[in-house]
């Protein structure tokens, strides 16, 4: 915009020509932000805050009278607060290069003090210290104009042709030198040392390698005296060991056979004995069942030989009383009592018959072949009178 102006983030805009500035200075400080300002009526300039080197090399006399040259640089810059600022402005604004140029010179001054009052040897040996008394100095001077110092590096310190700080290091080389010689020996001992310890070993090895080829040889003269000596002996544990290889190889043929034979007679022959008697025990069971059956049958045909011989068991029965004198006194019914006396007769010796099927007599014959036999026999009373007279049948 017309009029605006904003300084850069290392840059201080000073605004001139309107009301005065802080601490009446001529100027108005603005950092950190724009401003507008208004053409002709004012006026607008810049000052650097970014950070600036100064290099100094001088000559310096130390508390000794020797001449040193030092070579130094400083890093400086404008301070941050309106007060460094508005110093800074007033004398390094139309011309900012000189603020590396005064401050040179004011350092330069500093460190001719500074080293006027101290040795060669604390120059050489504290340059840190050099550097911080410098600095503390130089501090409220370097205010004053509204400039700060960052640091300050000592770069080389050279006292010229005099040779002072070669010789003061003189001895300082002349130990290290001794050092290295110290060095350089003990290390040229201990390689002969190491190397006097290699040849012992190498002779100890070559005299322990003597010795353990003549016990080597030794040892094998020895047992070939003993190898000669033994050779029967050898042969005859060697024969002996072989002798126990066979045997011990009979024995496993021999369990391998039985092995065999077992797997191929034995097992096959129980096998078949097995069989026979699992077939007789059935060819046993079949005969028993085959008995029972027969007895079975026999009983039956007995029961039906007797049921066809009742009704002629009764019709004898009926023959016998035909020739009796039997007097019927209820008439029909009588007669039919009669009747079924004779079939009632009939049945108790067929049950009878049957209840002793399973036994026989003393003669070989059963039971029931005696009883029917013995019923078969009854018609034989046929035309006996009875002594008692006729027979009342209720």
């Amino acid at each position: 915009m017309f009029g605006y102006r904003v300084p850069a983030p290392d840059e201080a805009m000073l605004i001139s020509g309107g009301r005065r500035g802080l601490g009446g200075a001529p100027f108005r400080v603005v950092t950190g932000h724009g401003k507008f300002v208004l053409p002709i009526f004012r006026k607008v300039r810049f000052l650097t805050l970014s950070m600036c080197e100064s290099e100094v090399t001088e000559t310096c006399v130390t508390r000794q009278g020797i001449s040193l040259h030092v070579r130094a640089v400083i890093a400086f810059k404008v301070g941050n607060d309106h007060e460094s600022i508005i110093n800074a402005g007033q004398r390094f604004l139309s011309d900012q290069e000189q603020m590396s140029v005064l401050t040179g010179r004011i350092f330069a001054g500093h460190l001719r003090a500074i080293i006027g009052s101290m040795t060669v040897e604390e120059i050489v040996t504290e340059r840190q210290k050099l550097a911080a008394e410098v600095l503390d100095t130089s501090k409220t001077e370097m205010a004053k104009i509204g400039l700060i110092v960052d640091s300050l590096q000592i770069q080389s310190i050279d006292d010229g042709d005099t040779g002072y700080i070669d010789a003061m290091s003189a001895p300082h080389k002349a130990a290290i030198q001794r050092q290295a010689q110290i060095a350089q020996a003990q290390a040229t001992q201990a390689s002969v040392e190491a190397e006097q310890a290699a040849a012992r070993k190498q002779a100890e090895y070559a005299r322990q390698t003597a010795i353990v080829k003549a016990e080597y040889s030794a040892e094998v003269d020895r047992a070939q005296a003993q190898a000669a000596q033994a050779g029967p002996l050898a042969q005859a544990h060697a024969q002996q060991e072989v002798l126990a290889a066979q045997t011990e190889l009979a024995q496993r043929q021999a369990k391998l056979r039985q092995q065999q034979l077992v797997a191929e007679v034995v097992k096959p022959a129980e096998a078949e004995a097995e069989r026979v008697r699992i077939l007789a025990a059935a060819e046993a069971q079949r005969m028993k069942i085959q008995a029972e059956a027969a007895a079975s049958y026999d009983r039956v045909a007995l029961d039906r030989m007797l049921i066809d011989q009742l009704p002629q068991i009764v019709k004898e029965a009926a023959g016998g009383l035909a020739g009796a004198n039997v007097n019927v006194l209820n008439g029909a019914d009588g007669l039919g009592e009669i009747a079924a006396g004779l079939v009632s007769q009939g049945l108790t010796i067929l049950d009878s018959v049957r209840q002793n099927l399973n036994g026989q007599d003393s003669d070989g014959r059963r039971p029931e072949q005696s009883k029917v036999e013995g019923l078969i026999q009854l018609p034989a009373s046929k035309g006996k009178k009875s002594d008692d007279g006729p027979v009342d049948v209720d």
